[in-house]
């Protein structure tokens, strides 16, 4: 556990106004002198100790900083940066895309002792950060599993062998398919997942999940998806591919779930009727995680919060 430090006064740097680009294809720029994956998750780990420390001077910021936490646009040094008091090291989970000056983190912080989920991306320009990402689930109504006990699964970590790697035009596209089988889930297809994919939504293990009482978060993520289980989520949106690890297989997104809350019943592609939960308007905005391995949805994971029905995004141009 790292803990903050105290006496250390906050201090603030203003963030850019440029939005990020909508076009996936535009996050991946040349990034200026070569940063390779020790450069950037060393850059990553000065970020977190500047930030359990409450002193961005401890941080190697651009002059111009784009900054959100929970798709909001802040100033350095404000929101986390003045409530976290400790960060969980036994919950790390750390991948870098040195093509393009990515790295991103998911784990728990503490705010005054309180345990919180955690995912965080950096863009790395000239050896300083230009770009800083955040959602932060606090205690709030949704699936969520307890952030004081939460370990990484390990299926995320290691290098794959050469032979079970995916181009990254591969990667992007079976992410994308994701959120497309996704939206309107009726039972269609639209990517290919590993027999026994599990994923993992706010340290909540919500497929394949053997302990769980109910059938459905037992079965992996594709035959949850075959039933036609999230015929509720109305639209995936704004979607970015923020950060590709090839050599982990790893993909960082950014998404918005919207729910229309108008579908009252429905039913599964094996018949079996339901009524849906989502009684009014609503969005989940999210930073998700893939692990693709021999071509394959191998594991997911997500942290997400709940935002007012259709916000806009500030990483998206015309969104902030």
């Amino acid at each position: 556990m790292l803990r903050a430090g105290t006496g250390v006064a906050l201090a603030a740097v203003c963030l850019a106004t440029v939005a990020a680009a909508g076009d996936p294809a535009s996050d991946f720029n040349a990034v200026g002198p070569h940063c390779d994956r020790g450069c950037l998750t060393g850059i990553l780990d000065q970020y977190l100790t500047g930030l359990v420390g409450h002193d961005p001077a401890r941080v190697p910021f651009a002059d111009r900083v784009k900054f959100t936490e929970n798709n909001v646009s802040l100033r350095i040094g404000d929101g986390l940066w003045g409530t976290v008091s400790g960060i969980r090291h036994d919950a790390d989970l750390k991948f870098a895309d040195p093509e393009t000056g990515e790295v991103g983190y998911y784990g728990v912080v503490e705010e005054h002792g309180v345990p919180a989920f955690i995912a965080l991306r950096l863009r790395v320009q000239n050896r300083k950060i230009s770009e800083v990402e955040t959602i932060v689930h606090r205690q709030e109504p949704g699936p969520a599993g307890d952030p004081a006990t939460f370990r990484q699964d390990p299926g995320f970590f290691g290098t794959l062998p050469i032979a079970e790697r995916t181009p990254r035009g591969r990667m992007v596209d079976l992410a994308d398919g994701y959120f497309s089988t996704l939206q309107l889930n009726d039972g269609k297809i639209f990517t290919q997942f590993d027999d026994h994919c599990e994923r993992w939504e706010n340290g909540w293990q919500g497929a394949g999940n053997p302990r769980e009482k109910n059938p459905a978060n037992r079965t992996s993520c594709g035959e949850q998806f075959k039933l036609g289980i999230y015929r509720w989520d109305t639209r995936v949106r704004d979607r970015g591919f923020l950060l590709i690890d090839e050599e982990r297989g790893l993909v960082m997104t950014r998404m918005f779930i919207d729910h229309a809350g108008v579908l009252t019943d429905y039913t599964l592609t094996n018949g079996e009727k339901r009524v849906s939960s989502i009684k009014s308007p609503y969005t989940w905005c999210a930073l998700e995680l893939f692990k693709i391995r021999n071509g394959s949805i191998f594991r997911i994971e997500a942290v997400f919060i709940g935002v007012p029905y259709y916000m806009p995004s500030p990483w998206v141009q015309g969104g902030g």
